[in-house]
């Protein structure tokens, strides 16, 4: 049931009618399986997602992960984020899953069905011509674990598992490597093949065996981080080309639709993975940001807000002291110390003992000697 929900999720994820003017992306917010960290509406409740900016997107992100929004957010920033997130400041699930897909989306011919239980919010993004930052605190805080780390050699055995993976086949070439026929059956039981031996489809495979190889990775520091006694958020942050980038002179438009839904398909499967691995504590954020992706390399950045260290009185002992002459000065300064004091405690006794009783005022204030 949770990968169908999954399912359904990114399939809405890829039919969006996106807009095409240049300063319009689309975002979508993908609630857990298990925990509700968004708001849920419903078609009767009147409630209209108005569109976002940018940096409310990167708000919305930090405090997903458990952080407060930037002072810098407006007061319409503010409601717009009261209407995505649950208010319970304290049920956070500090995990997200955020992918920028780079260019224009096409709509795809799946088609939703309706009264879908999960929960999922989608509006409009204001992108521009620049980019916004997601103002996260120091990296002890947080950990961030990029997606677009290369994959530069893989074989036809990582092909393999990556389509057994997505419910797949793979039939390697005996006569060349990376040069087989992948297979995938889907939810209708259509089957939609891949040839590797077409650059566009072994680009698009090797991309999304890439970004499934990254997912690995985020997985076991996952793991690793758990251990802590106090684990630190995590932000799993990466893009994605869009379906026209990988079409070359021999491709058709039955290729562009079976990329979408292969894309489809990895990517439920790939978020319903993070799921199981995060015990359904992670939110997912799919960013579309259109055709203005070629005036930025990225729409959404994370930068560390660095604090000033404290700064300590510190000695400083210079160069040519030698370690054998600061441990004499220190050893002397000790003795001398503490002779003084022992001199100054034997006078102070002394001068007490002696001293005449009338004139003790401190033990004997509030007696009235005659």
């Amino acid at each position: 049931m949770e990968f169908c929900n999954s399912f359904i999720f990114f399939t809405l994820l890829i039919i969006l009618p996106l807009a095409r003017c240049e300063d319009t992306g689309s975002v979508l917010f993908v609630d857990s399986s298990s925990h509700q960290y968004l708001r849920s509406h419903s078609p009767d409740d009147g409630f209209e997602f108005s569109s976002m900016s940018l940096p409310e997107v990167g708000a919305a992100v930090s405090v997903l992960l458990g952080f407060a929004p930037p002072s810098t957010l407006s007061a319409s920033g503010s409601s717009k984020l009261n209407g995505i997130l649950m208010p319970n400041p304290l049920d956070r699930p500090r995990s997200v899953f955020m992918l920028e897909i780079k260019g224009e989306y096409d709509p795809e011919i799946l088609s939703l069905e309706s009264g879908m239980s999960s929960n999922v919010l989608t509006s409009k993004v204001n992108v521009g011509s620049e980019s916004a930052d997601i103002q996260l605190p120091g990296e002890d805080e947080v950990s961030v674990v990029p997606l677009n780390e290369p994959l530069s050699d893989y074989t036809d055995k990582d092909v393999s598992e990556f389509a057994s993976f997505i419910g797949g086949s793979y039939v390697a070439d005996a006569s060349q490597t990376l040069n087989g026929e992948f297979t995938v059956r889907l939810t209708d039981d259509s089957m939609i093949n891949f040839h590797l031996s077409k650059t566009g489809d072994r680009e698009f495979i090797g991309s999304l065996l890439c970004l499934f190889h990254n997912i690995k990775r985020a997985i076991h520091i996952h793991e690793d981080l758990s251990q802590n006694v106090q684990s630190p958020s995590e932000l799993i942050t990466g893009s994605f080309n869009s379906i026209k980038a990988f079409q070359d002179e021999s491709d058709s438009e039955g290729d562009a639709d079976n990329r979408s839904r292969l894309f489809i398909v990895a990517l439920s499967k790939i978020f319903h993975l993070l799921q199981k691995a995060y015990d359904g504590e992670i939110v997912g954020v799919v960013f579309f940001s259109g055709s203005s992706s070629t005036k930025a390399e990225k729409g959404l950045n994370v930068m560390f807000n660095h604090l000033l260290t404290p700064r300590w009185l510190v000695e400083d002992v210079k160069v040519n002291t030698t370690i054998h002459e600061v441990i004499l000065v220190r050893t002397t300064l000790a003795w001398i110390t503490g002779i003084i004091l022992l001199i100054a405690t034997l006078m102070g006794s002394c001068c007490l003992l002696r001293m005449p009783l009338t004139r003790d005022t401190l033990l004997y204030s509030n007696v009235k000697l005659d």
